[in-house]
């Protein structure tokens, strides 16, 4: 193929409240770009997915996105005070924490997805 990608834009289900699962998001960073018949655009920084309004709980809780943020102890300082699985049923977090292959923040949303947000390689 002489046309190559430039991006990737995931289909993430919502699980059973898609304004519920916009909220979360939103606390997590992500910003609403549109929102159309049961889908929307969100966008935080360079990551970029299309949340459907759909809730199967099998693919939920099996779907895992990956994003990398510039620094992943700020990340944590901002998050970790909103107290997210207070207020969103269903939500789990686990604080930074080092794995072999890099330090992760693990962030289940109220649809049951689960988001493993780690530290940007600073030499890419």
């Amino acid at each position: 193929m002489n046309t190559k990608a430039t991006a990737l834009y995931p289909f993430v289900p919502s699980g059973p409240d898609f304004r519920l699962a916009l909220a979360f998001l939103s606390e997590l960073g992500f910003e609403k770009a549109w929102e159309h018949d049961g889908y929307a655009g969100l966008r935080y920084g360079g990551a970029y997915f299309i949340l459907q309004d759909i809730d199967i709980a099998e693919w939920q809780t099996n779907q895992m996105i990956v994003i990398e943020v510039e620094d992943l102890d700020a990340y944590w300082s901002e998050l970790e005070p909103k107290d997210l699985p207070a207020r969103f049923p269903g939500a789990k977090l686990r604080p930074p924490t080092d794995f072999p292959w890099g330090r992760e923040i693990h962030i289940v949303d109220p649809g049951g997805v689960c988001w493993h947000v780690r530290q940007a390689n600073r030499a890419a």
